[in-house]
């Protein structure tokens, strides 16, 4: 794939038809993962959010590159952030969107989503955002679809449009993430944002490493055991410049940016974590912790948060937090997204 800038800046001066040159560098139908992204392929998303930045800001922030087009968000979990945003991204771009909750769709009388989504298909959408408590849902879907598919979050695995937004986020204000340290803590394991975030940062050059219990860890890096001298022994990592902690005091220390996950109760069998008021002692990122850090070092979290578990309010809300920065950044990033699957033609 070429390594060519695939985008250049809508013009404020375009008005509602400016579009972006997008070059034949972006050939992709779907956005399942970033696992199989290259750097060329974040660097047209983070440029084309600029673009899609600057036309939020616009008195009629609207670019018509959707017109005419049917955006269906189907989601099978509870969604805030992510449902809003990608309908305000589609609405920007003109398409029209509707959203559909398997609580209240033929779901309910038993129709498979395989049925479900050919359905959608039957009546005329042309992109499909769907989330799924199962891993791998839709991978499946794009294999039996014309539509474009956007992973919105596929059980434990994958959430990419949230590791591009948390990539844009640290990229405004820390420049070319090369080299910058990123500790991700909290529920590793059952954390799709995590896996996406470690394949995106990684691709771009960044050190990343990951901290939570043993028990909260992905079984490919979960300690095996000690070595003579006390310290854990590691299965070998897929992902390169990715370290393993157990100790966050330890992690944060000289940190460019620190992101908190929230526990997933929900996904959890008992016995993995001994109280919640012992894992905020060992785990909760504070104003302590967060001194290790390099002075200025960012505070994120994908959300929702629990205050006072994962993150303490006062450094939620201290001014090195840039959480509220992520959400709104989400429909610049979600934007320049549709925009390239659209020149690339749905």
């Amino acid at each position: 794939m070429s390594e060519e800038r695939t985008a250049q800046p809508v013009s404020a001066a375009g008005g509602a038809t400016a579009a972006l040159e997008v070059q034949p560098a972006w050939r992709r139908r779907h956005v399942l993962d970033l696992d199989d992204f290259s750097p060329a392929e974040i660097e047209a998303v983070m440029e084309t959010t600029d673009a899609m930045r600057e036309v939020l800001a616009r008195e009629v922030p609207r670019v018509p590159a959707l017109r005419g087009k049917t955006l269906v968000t189907l989601f099978y979990e509870a969604s805030t952030r992510t449902r809003a945003s990608f309908e305000l991204a589609a609405k920007a771009l003109g398409a029209d969107v509707i959203n559909i909750a398997a609580s209240s769709s033929s779901v309910q009388k038993g129709e498979s989503l395989y049925d479900t989504v050919r359905t959608l298909q039957a009546v005329g959408a042309q992109v499909l955002v769907m989330r799924h408590a199962s891993s791998g849902a839709p991978y499946l879907v794009a294999r039996h679809v014309q539509m474009n598919v956007i992973n919105a979050g596929d059980g434990w695995h994958a959430h990419p449009t949230q590791g591009l937004l948390d990539l844009y986020t640290m990229r405004s204000h820390l420049g070319d993430l090369r080299g910058k340290r990123v500790v991700i803590v909290g529920d590793i394991a059952h954390s799709r944002v995590a896996r996406s975030n470690l394949w995106g940062l990684t691709t771009v050059g960044a050190e990343v490493v990951v901290c939570a219990p043993p028990t909260l860890l992905p079984y490919g890096m979960r300690p095996l055991g000690a070595s003579a001298d006390g310290a854990p022994v590691e299965e070998p990592l897929a992902l390169p410049r990715v370290t393993v902690e157990t100790d966050l005091d330890r992690a944060v220390d000289g940190a460019d940016v620190v992101m908190a996950l929230r526990l997933q109760l929900e996904r959890m069998t008992s016995g993995l974590l001994p109280s919640l008021r012992e894992y905020a002692r060992l785990y909760q990122v504070t104003e302590e912790r967060l001194a290790r850090a390099r002075p200025g070092a960012l505070v994120m979290h994908p959300g929702p948060m629990n205050e006072g578990v994962e993150i303490s309010p006062a450094v939620a809300h201290s001014l090195q937090s840039v959480i509220e920065e992520q959400v709104t950044n989400g429909v610049a990033v979600r934007m320049a997204v549709l925009y390239l699957l659209a020149r690339g033609k749905l």
